[in-house]
């Protein structure tokens, strides 16, 4: 097994495309996309139930390497800051193939 961080990031539907950016522009090459996601925080209820995605989240999880995690959540801050989510790390291990 290898040891690796995970991150997850629950943010606006809208600005997913732009985390996804900011991923790859720091090397993240794999991640996986669940949409419409729904729940309560410091925007109040997400229920995802309008006909754009204006109030729909999607959550993304990808992993990275211990080294590498810091300037991944420094380039994601601000964008949380500016739209609103959350962005969750923690440890895990990668169980090769």
């Amino acid at each position: 097994m290898q040891v690796i961080k995970r991150i997850e990031i629950i943010t606006d539907a809208l600005e997913m495309r732009a985390v996804i950016a900011l991923l790859e522009a720091h090397g993240v090459s794999g991640y996986t996309v669940i949409k419409d996601v729904t729940g309560k925080g410091e925007r109040g209820v997400q229920s995802g139930d309008d006909l754009t995605d204006v109030f729909k989240n999607s959550y993304l999880l990808t992993t990275c390497p211990p080294e590498q995690v810091e300037e991944i959540v420094e380039a994601i801050r601000p964008l949380l800051r500016k739209r609103g989510g959350v962005c969750l790390v923690s440890n895990a291990q990668w169980v090769m193939h």
